[in-house]
């Protein structure tokens, strides 16, 4: 307040007195903190020369009620008591005023469900296809039964200014084409009526299939992350470490045409022997090299999943913590405050200028901008 006062030092009126002072506190409030709850004035100030000078806080926004600290804390203290899952004593009493700890992490639980029904019914950008859909799934134990697993679907758009946000969190039968054709139909309602541009995803048959059916003209990019896995684990451990140095130049090539040359000379030096895995690699062929039809900036984010299997860490961290994750509405509520969180610390894609050409339909081959129509037929 200081310094912004000295900043309108030098305003005066006629009579000479100063424009901009100090005029007492706004009411009395209280925010809930990591030390507990601290009861807080706002000073305010006063514009006598009518222009509207009032004074905000940066350290205490408007309207603010909780901490960001302890924003962060909530997923960690759903669905039960802090002590159980071995945070500190203590930290269970920060969710609620005055040591009523259990009743404000009730009421914080039921909030946090609120907040997630809510977001199914919050529209995507209209009119406006996302870059890309970043595509994964998780299998967590519910405590009900133990062959009662909880299948996560999770949906990750990417914006057209560059942003990551988390557009979907549902739970599926088995990662199913009706589980997924069902949480696309609910993208669909919320306005994202144009396909994307990209889906980046695993192996999961029953994601493309709906997303074929849903938005035909979208491109499949399959993860070379999970495809590596996939061919490795069909052959002798001795052998892998070749395999992958191989796959490795695959995907690292500069051009599409070195990357098939690539694909030709592993497919010829490894069929005769391991034909299971190698066909394995072979029936993926175009979706694993579709990467190359956008900007070499942008390759890094999508020829594999790992921008959206890193989040996934927070929601295993916390499982295996837990050993199971309760009741199916509980679980659903950890995991989407889990999310939410975590997405706060996402970071702009690389490239995001060239977004724009992008999603106006400009073509690319092997990362250059296609100019003349010999080239658009080549690509």
């Amino acid at each position: 307040l200081t310094r912004f006062l000295e900043g309108y030092a030098e305003q005066r009126l006629d009579e000479g007195r100063r424009a901009v002072v100090r005029n007492g506190y706004l009411p009395q409030r209280t925010v809930q903190t990591g030390i507990g709850d601290v009861e807080v004035r706002v000073p305010r100030v006063r514009d006598r020369s009518g222009g509207g000078v009032c004074f905000r806080s940066s350290l205490l926004p408007p309207y603010l009620k909780r901490a960001r600290s302890l924003e962060e804390l909530i997923p960690w203290l759903l669905p039960q008591g802090g002590v159980h899952w071995g945070l500190p004593g203590g930290a269970g009493r920060l969710a609620g005023r005055r040591g009523q700890g259990v009743v404000g992490q009730h009421r914080l639980t039921a909030q946090a469900a609120l907040d997630r029904g809510a977001s199914r019914l919050v529209p995507t950008r209209p009119q406006r296809p996302a870059l890309g859909l970043l595509v994964g799934r998780r299998r967590l134990q519910q405590r009900a039964q133990a062959d009662d697993r909880v299948c996560l679907l999770v949906i990750v758009g990417v914006t057209e200014h560059g942003h990551k946000e988390l557009i979907a969190v549902e739970d599926g039968h088995r990662e199913s084409a009706a589980s997924w054709y069902e949480l696309l139909v609910g993208l669909r309602e919320r306005g994202l009526t144009q396909g994307p541009k990209l889906a980046v995803g695993d192996g999961a048959l029953g994601f493309w299939k709906a997303l074929a059916k849903l938005y035909p003209d979208t491109a499949h990019q399959r993860c070379w992350v999970h495809k590596t896995a996939n061919v490795l684990e069909k052959l002798p451990k001795t052998l892998q470490p070749k395999v992958k140095a191989a796959l490795h130049e695959i995907w690292m090539a500069e051009t599409r045409e070195d990357a098939h040359n690539a694909f030709e000379h592993t497919l010829k030096r490894f069929a005769p022997k391991y034909p299971r895995a190698m066909d394995c690699l072979a029936k993926d062929r175009d979706a694993l090299l579709a990467f190359y039809d956008f900007p070499a900036e942008h390759w890094v984010h999508i020829r594999t999943t790992n921008p959206i299997e890193s989040t996934f860490a927070t929601v295993r961290l916390r499982s295996d913590r837990m050993r199971n994750c309760g009741s199916r509405e509980t679980t659903l509520t950890m995991v989407f405050q889990l999310l939410q969180s975590a997405q706060k610390g996402w970071k702009r894609i690389k490239g995001f200028r060239k977004l724009a050409l992008v999603l106006n339909n400009v073509q690319f081959r092997n990362a250059e901008q296609v100019t003349d129509q010999s080239d658009r037929l080549a690509a």
